[in-house]
């Protein structure tokens, strides 16, 4: 789930409306569950919302192609969101009905799109002056699954490839996805004779590469090394695994 504090202030209503990516916790609106999958036979999918907060909320849900910065009226992804606008009363719950249109999506590996769901909390009662008014959008990744692939999603991160390529900055753990699959990670850290060089998560692509930049890491280390990571399934569990590095 995207988390970067900030990402646009306009002037409206009197105040300050500010858009933020924030964590689940800090918005009233929960998505249930990090992420969605969408397998090809279902005609729909459905995700439930939860407002844990103390007053109502609006709720605006929309599928981009991965633009952090879409707007609902910009939509790109071949999903259609029932309702997109919906309002969620305090301590209650709604679920959204997510429908592929059929636009045509590659059939041998699975496509990665994001759900959006922007939690806009009420008007203050009394706008005599100025307020601020802050809006939360919270975004998970959502799994388009062909039917046919071959192989199990659970087992994708096993067969990543790992290698230590230099990056400019220093040097970055390369992970290269021979399946159909997406695998998406917490952390990833090289393992050098016991000590560790941590970095970042991310995801890599069905039959894709991406690249980790290492933290403090200046030399191409000598001796003994693996890669350990922290990987995520399909409902969002998080599951530690060591692999031995390719180079």
């Amino acid at each position: 789930m995207k988390t970067s504090l900030l990402c646009r202030a306009v002037w409206a209503l009197g105040g300050v409306l500010l858009l933020a990516y924030v964590t689940p916790v800090a918005a009233n609106v929960v998505i249930s569950g990090t992420r969605v999958v969408y397998p090809a036979n279902e005609r729909e999918v459905t995700i439930k919302l939860d407002n844990v907060g103390n007053e109502p909320a609006l709720i605006q849900a929309w599928v981009d192609s991965g633009d952090p910065d879409s707007r609902a009226d910009q939509a790109d992804a071949p999903f259609l969101l029932m309702p997109p606008v919906v309002r969620i009363s305090p301590q209650r719950s709604q679920t959204l009905r997510m429908t592929y249109t059929h636009d045509p999506l590659p059939q041998d590996v699975e496509s990665v799109f994001w759900l959006n769901v922007l939690d806009v909390p009420p008007l203050p009662k009394s706008t005599d002056s100025n307020f601020m008014q802050v809006a939360y959008r919270s975004r998970v990744k959502v799994f388009y699954r062909p039917e046919g692939l071959k192989g199990y999603a659970e087992d994708t991160p096993a067969a990543v490839i790992w290698t230590l390529v230099a990056n400019g900055k220093g040097f970055a753990l390369r992970g290269t996805n021979p399946t159909e699959f997406s695998a998406s990670y917490n952390k990833t850290e090289l393992v050098v004779e016991g000590k560790t060089y941590s970095s970042k998560g991310g995801m890599i692509p069905a039959r894709g590469v991406s690249e980790f930049p290492l933290e403090n890491l200046q030399s191409r280390p000598q001796g003994s090394t693996s890669v350990r990571y922290e990987w995520l399934n399909d409902y969002g569990a998080a599951k530690l695994a060591e692999t031995k590095l390719a180079n």
